[in-house]
């Protein structure tokens, strides 16, 4: 299917990189239909709206830079998606990138969850408030040696 996004234009996707948000993503409520790319510059991916072009958010594995990250959320949450085993679970964080890319962050207390095999996903909120909002991406990668 051909769409238009933030990052590259108008595209051919394949329909599985489709996901269905039932509950919006934090602040974009509204919006339920997303696709999920790869980015150019890797590690990271899009998300992309498919309700407004101009919405896609830059989201990363969060082990990339922080190892010692786990999931930590509600059961009751993975089970409204579908989540039935550890398998299942596709989870990013969003990353926000300012005019100086050295102080780029990442979401670690609001992951992005997906489930792999029903391409349904949630934003949660942590249990665990060791991982904040705005975790400092480059000084995280300093630490593990990238």
């Amino acid at each position: 299917m051909k769409v238009a996004t933030k990052p590259y234009g108008a595209i051919e996707v394949d329909s599985r990189q489709k996901i269905s948000f039932p509950y919006g993503i934090l602040g974009f409520e509204n919006m339920k239909s997303y696709l999920l790319l790869d980015a150019v510059q890797q590690p990271f991916y899009w998300l992309q709206s498919l309700d407004v072009v101009e919405v896609a958010f830059v989201l990363i594995n969060p082990r990339i830079f922080r190892p010692d990250y786990s999931l930590d959320v509600p059961r009751e949450e993975l089970a409204e998606i579908g989540i039935e085993s550890e398998g299942d679970i596709l989870d990013f964080a969003i990353v926000t990138i300012p005019d100086d890319p050295a102080n780029m962050t990442a979401n670690l207390q609001g992951p992005i969850i997906i489930n792999k095999v029903s391409r349904i996903g949630r934003q949660s909120i942590s249990n665990n408030d060791k991982w904040q909002v705005r975790h400092l991406i480059m000084q995280d990668l300093a630490v593990v040696g990238l």
